[in-house]
């Protein structure tokens, strides 16, 4: 696998001189293309990006899933999250790409909250699309941060930071916005999410695919765990884990109430290797242990 280790050598890649600053840079893809290398076969980043695009084109594969490049006017990828572009049949278009390399984070605040902002961990088809309002007041921020690479002092790095993190913080305002907006989707998102949920439980015993993950249903849902997790809480103030936890919990009181299984062979039927987790988790859940709620319906 190719790794591009520098914001130096990701300009070189895309025919740019060098950047002003050597671990951020706004690049504007009206001014870049893409030079015939095979890195782009299979490739990860060092660095953080941002790409804010207008009539781009082309394929990006992402992960195990191909995407058109042109979904959405906003994406983001973290270091070290693998792609593959097309570039042959690859077209820049206009926009801009904010990069910055994690060591431009080191002893900043922000350096221990990125993880916090889980759209980096979302996959390219869930882009962020904006209102030309909002897309006004991103390009404003990168132009300010493509300014201030300009001059490099003891104050750059906490004004491009700050920059970063009002980018960011608009982004999450954003994300929300769109999770909210586009109802009939997400409505549409949110029945298929509850039937896979139960289809796990009522069609085959759990005991043969263990545990029910948060990857297992995002991946049915070709949706990143990260976006799905976002989603859910939005439209429902629960991540996924708790949705499969709370459903753990439902299918778990109807076995100790309805039926003369034990509390090893119930746990063993939902999908865990051992009771004792079983047994954490429901108490953790509803302040009793199994026992303790099959007692009660004696």
């Amino acid at each position: 696998m190719n790794s591009i280790k520098s914001v130096s050598e990701f300009h070189r890649l895309l025919s740019l001189p060098e950047p002003r600053h050597p671990l951020v840079s706004v690049i504007d893809l009206k001014e870049s293309f893409f030079l015939e290398d095979d890195v782009w076969k299979g490739f990860v980043n060092r660095f953080y990006c941002v790409a804010l695009k207008r009539d781009a084109k082309g394929k990006i594969r992402y992960g195990q899933q191909h995407y058109d490049y042109d979904k959405g006017v906003l994406s983001f990828t973290a270091p070290n999250q693998v792609q593959y572009l097309d570039v042959q049949n690859m077209e820049c278009g206009s926009g801009f790409l904010l990069i910055f390399h994690p060591d431009f984070l080191l002893n900043h605040p922000l350096a221990n909250t990125i993880s916090s902002y889980g759209f980096f961990s979302y996959a390219v088809n869930e882009a962020l699309h904006l209102s030309a309002e909002e897309e006004d007041d991103l390009i404003t921020i990168l132009k300010k941060i493509d300014k201030e690479c300009q001059h490099i002092d003891k104050h750059t790095q906490g004004i491009i930071l700050s920059q970063i993190e009002s980018l960011l913080n608009y982004s999450n305002r954003f994300y929300e916005r769109q999770f909210i907006t586009r109802k009939n989707s997400n409505h549409n998102l949110l029945i298929r999410f509850e039937k896979l949920v139960d289809d796990y439980f009522n069609e085959n015993p759990s005991s043969q695919k263990g545990l029910l993950t948060v990857q297992y249903i995002a991946q049915q849902m070709n949706l990143s765990p990260n976006y799905l997790s976002d989603l859910l809480r939005v439209h429902t103030g629960q991540n996924t884990q708790q949705h499969i936890h709370e459903k753990l919990i439902e299918k778990a009181k109807q076995q100790l109430s309805m039926t003369n299984l034990s509390v090893s062979e119930i746990a063993y039927a939902l999908g865990f290797e051992h009771a004792q987790s079983f047994s954490t988790l429901f108490k953790k859940k509803t302040e009793m242990s199994p026992l303790e709620f099959r007692q009660s319906f004696s």
